[in-house]
């Protein structure tokens, strides 16, 4: 029992600068946040204010709206604190500013939306040539020159020798196509079906990137429960099955024609299902010269990519109830569904929604097929 409540903080300030906690005002006019941590493609927030003329100072403007804190391109940082221990839901940046007025007394409004801190790595775009280095060490170099906002590499991808392995000189030279740093890392993470995204944390003002397969090695996290009288925590959960979601996908490399029907990798090779879905769909890889020396390598990462979500769970948990935020890119288990969609489940995306008196998380889970592959998760 969370004899102490939830408590939100709200860290601001400039781009270059360090965030100290937000003035009473900005605070006492705040409505409500929502935060979604996804692994598929930048995270984002949205930050409601209530806006009013309440003073003479409000009198020519409204005083928020004017308020440099509040203007794009200003950082933001929102912990979340369960108990003691605080947690960082976002390190970003704002990038857009919205003025609502209304004709109701107290209906106007201020929202300010922004995205992870990796929208810093989304401004310019440019090309480049790495010699001889393997694709980590590209990887590895982009984010160092991002340090300076607390951007740190995460572990490399365990056992997934392809991405260390650097190519002949004589026969490729890798070069970055006109997009900006974000985008390139996104395409090559996809090349290998793997993802890349930003986790903020674990201490404020600094943010770990991952780059790789889905981190399915983790602990798994307490049970969402459903259908369990007292013990449910969950407000609302589907389950939706895609039988045309798995793909097979057929590559040519060199001179041998080959199919790739089933998912692989240290990312892929535990079994969150007791019963792997069938791929039914047939893909043709086709790529240029350039990409015949991984076309393998692409190959199975569509084929990996398109198992991850033949089974997904939508649904609202009751954060007071699960005494504990549900965490995004990593495990959690399902019961009270029954056996085709009780287990392990990865967890996709989380939007956290929060407000005086109510906080909740919106979620969606993945995994590759029905049937649990466990008699009981943590509660």
């Amino acid at each position: 029992m969370n004899l102490l409540g939830i408590h939100l903080s709200l860290l601001i300030g400039g781009q270059e600068a360090i965030p100290t906690p937000a003035s009473p005002f900005i605070v006492e006019n705040l409505r409500s946040v929502q935060v979604t941590q996804t692994d598929e493609g930048p995270s984002g927030f949205q930050m409601t204010f209530h806006v009013g003329r309440t003073s003479v100072l409000d009198l020519l403007d409204y005083r928020l709206l004017n308020n440099p804190l509040l203007k794009p391109f200003n950082r933001v940082v929102l912990l979340v604190r369960f108990a003691i221990a605080p947690a960082v839901i976002m390190d970003g940046i704002i990038t857009n500013q919205q003025l609502n007025p209304s004709n109701e007394p107290g209906g106007s409004t201020l929202t300010i939306t922004g995205e992870d801190i990796s929208v810093l790595m989304d401004l310019e775009e440019e090309s480049r040539s790495f010699d001889a280095r393997p694709d980590y060490v590209i990887v590895k170099e982009i984010v160092t020159g991002y340090t300076k906002y607390g951007l740190i590499l995460g572990l490399p991808p365990p056992l997934t020798p392809e991405p260390f392995v650097p190519p002949n000189p004589l026969e490729e030279i890798p070069q970055k196509p006109p997009l900006t740093d974000r985008g390139f890392l996104q395409k090559l993470a996809g090349d290998y079906g793997f993802l890349f995204y930003v986790t903020p944390g674990p201490a404020p003002l600094t943010s770990t990137v991952h780059w790789g397969p889905p981190e399915t090695l983790a602990i798994p996290q307490s049970a969402l429960s459903v259908n369990m009288g007292p013990a449910s925590n969950v407000e609302s959960i589907n389950f939706s099955f895609d039988g045309m979601r798995a793909n097979r996908v057929t590559y040519v490399e060199g001179e041998k024609t080959d199919t790739i029907k089933e998912p692989s990798g240290i990312g892929r090779s535990i079994k969150l299902a007791e019963t792997r879905a069938e791929a039914k769909r047939l893909t043709f890889l086709t790529n240029d010269d350039q990409q015949r020396r991984r076309a393998k390598t692409i190959a199975q990462g569509m084929v990996d990519r398109s198992f991850d979500e033949v089974v997904t769970a939508t649904g609202e948990l009751d954060t007071l109830r699960y005494n504990k935020l549900l965490n995004p890119r990593s495990l959690v288990g399902v019961r009270g569904a029954g056996k085709s969609y009780d287990g392990f489940y990865y967890v996709k995306s989380v939007t956290h929604n929060i407000s005086k008196g109510r906080y909740t998380q919106n979620f969606t889970l993945t995994r590759e097929g029905t049937g649990t592959t466990t008699p009981f998760v943590l509660p």
